[in-house]
C-alpha cells in the first residue's frame, strides 16, 4: 500500500473503533521476526510500521516481545492453523493426497501432515482467525480466513481484507483485483 493508502485504512479503521499505538520499529520487527520465527511480508510490515492496531482479536507484536502470557498467546495463534489440520485428521477424515497414502495409525498421519505443513508457507495471525501467509515474500499476498481446514479467501490482498472484516468501502485509490495469487498449499484447499 502507498502511503496515502494506509492512511485511508488506518482512518477506517479508527472510525470503527480499531485502537491503535504507533508503529513498531525497525528493530522490534526484527526482534519480533526472530522470536516468533516469521517474516513479515513487505505489506503487513510496513502497515504495522505506520501504527500497529492493539484492538481485541488483532495480535499485539509489541506485548508479545514483553510478555510471557502474550508471547504464549501469540505462540498459540501462529501453531492455530496446524492445530486445526490436526484436528481435521483425527475428527473429519481430512487428509491431502500429495501426503501419499493414509495409514491407519494417527501418529503417523499426524507427523507425515506436519513434515509437509513445515514446507507450506508460514501463516501470520492479522485478526481473530484470519492469516497472511509469509511467502511469497513480497506485497499483495491474500489474507485467508481460516478454521481448521475449512479456508476461504478473506481479501486478496491486506487493504481489501481490511476491507471485507471491517466492512468499509475503498476509494478509487486502490486497485480493484479480480483473482488472488495463489499460495502454496493454502490456495490449494480452498473451499
Amino acid at each position: 500500500m502507498k502511503h496515502s493508502q494506509k492512511k485511508e485504512v488506518i482512518r477506517k479503521l479508527k472510525a470503527k473503533k480499531v485502537e491503535f499505538e504507533h508503529g513498531l520499529s525497525d528493530q522490534e520487527i526484527q526482534e519480533i521476526e526472530l522470536k516468533f520465527d516469521i517474516q513479515f511480508p513487505p505489506d503487513l510490515r510496513d502497515f504495522l510500521q505506520t501504527e500497529l492496531p492493539i484492538s481485541d482479536n488483532f495480535v499485539n507484536w509489541r506485548l508479545g516481545l514483553n510478555s510471557k502470557d502474550e508471547e504464549i498467546y501469540i505462540r498459540q495463534r501462529i501453531d492455530w492453523p496446524f492445530s486445526g489440520i490436526v484436528f481435521d485428521i483425527e475428527h473429519n477424515v481430512f487428509w491431502m493426497e500429495e501426503w501419499g497414502e493414509k495409514s491407519n495409525d494417527l501418529n503417523k498421519n499426524i507427523m507425515i501432515a506436519e513434515i509437509y505443513y513445515e514446507t507450506y508457507p508460514k501463516l501470520i495471525p492479522i485478526y481473530s482467525h484470519r492469516y497472511i501467509p509469509s511467502e511469497p515474500h513480497k506485497t499483495g499476498n491474500p489474507v485467508f480466513s481460516i478454521y481448521q481446514t475449512d479456508i476461504i479467501y478473506y481479501g486478496y490482498d491486506l487493504a481489501h481484507y481490511f476491507a471485507h472484516e471491517f466492512r468499509f468501502e475503498l476509494s478509487d485509490k486502490f486497485p480493484i483485483i479480480d483473482a488472488p495469487n495463489h499460495i502454496d498449499f493454502w490456495g490449494d484447499i480452498e473451499s
